[in-house]
């Protein structure tokens, strides 16, 4: 028996899937876990403490501030001199009226820290998709290797290509397919538009999901810098509908 379910919760549809268990106890962890970082980095909650942190009424080094929090915002913190200024979460605006929204960090993170979780628990075959951002473990039903589909651009009912693996695998994807043209430079202000989408695999969803939203704001160069980062592969979907791809990634292409 196999557990599967779907919850709305941090903006996005989050479904899991847990191969041969029947412990519903699993699922209703992460399900409050899911629900707990909602509660605590939502920008769109005025008295979230990330809304509270953008408008300066509290400090990171302040006792009220989780470790999460801080563990949060020293990767982000990392992840912008990583990127030289093209990540950087201080520069965003934010549903909340600041300038400070770490979401294109934190819900891969929480994913990620999800499948630390089963781990834990020793599950070893799972599948964990936040809205397209996915995080395997192990193999899917019948041991074959987990396949993703990575959403058409242009068309929500197709898919523009198939990758496959063991986990620990991590896709991520950024683009405008769910909130439109949201992704900005923070360099400039404005909204990235060169690329259609950009998706990066690798064996964190955290970072991976942080390295798509770089890439997509960089454009297709930024495949370059992608592939300085070990362990990591990407592809990028451009306006004219062409993929192009760092040579790892093409090794996770499925036939």
């Amino acid at each position: 028996m196999s557990l599967h379910h779907v919850e709305s919760v941090m903006g996005t549809t989050v479904s899991i899937d847990i191969v041969d268990s029947h412990d519903r106890s699993l699922v209703d962890e992460l399900v409050a876990w899911f629900h707990e970082v909602d509660a605590v980095f939502s920008p769109y909650r005025e008295q979230s403490p990330i809304s509270r942190l953008g408008r300066g009424e509290i400090a990171p080094t302040d006792a009220e501030v989780s470790a999460d929090v801080r563990d949060v915002l020293q990767r982000c913190g990392e992840l912008c001199e990583e990127s030289e200024g093209v990540f950087d979460v201080w520069s965003l605006p934010s549903p909340n009226g600041t300038r400070f929204d770490p979401c294109g960090y934190v819900k891969g993170w929480s994913v990620q820290r999800a499948g630390a979780l089963l781990h834990a628990r020793g599950v070893v075959d799972f599948c964990l998709n936040a809205g397209g951002d996915v995080l395997v473990g192990g193999r899917e039903h019948g041991s074959v290797p987990w396949r993703v589909g990575i959403r058409h651009p242009e068309d929500p009912t197709s898919l523009a290509l198939v990758v496959h693996g063991t986990g620990p695998f991590a896709v991520a994807t950024s683009g405008a397919y769910e909130r439109g043209a949201h992704i900005v430079d923070p360099r400039t202000g404005r909204a990235a538009h060169e690329l259609a989408s950009a998706t990066v695999i690798g064996p964190d969803l955290a970072d991976a999901d942080a390295y798509a939203t770089t890439l997509f704001v960089m454009g297709e160069r930024g495949l370059l810098w992608l592939a300085e980062r070990p362990g990591y592969s990407g592809c990028v979907i451009t306006r004219d509908a062409r993929i192009v791809a760092t040579d790892q990634f093409n090794a996770f292409r499925a036939a």
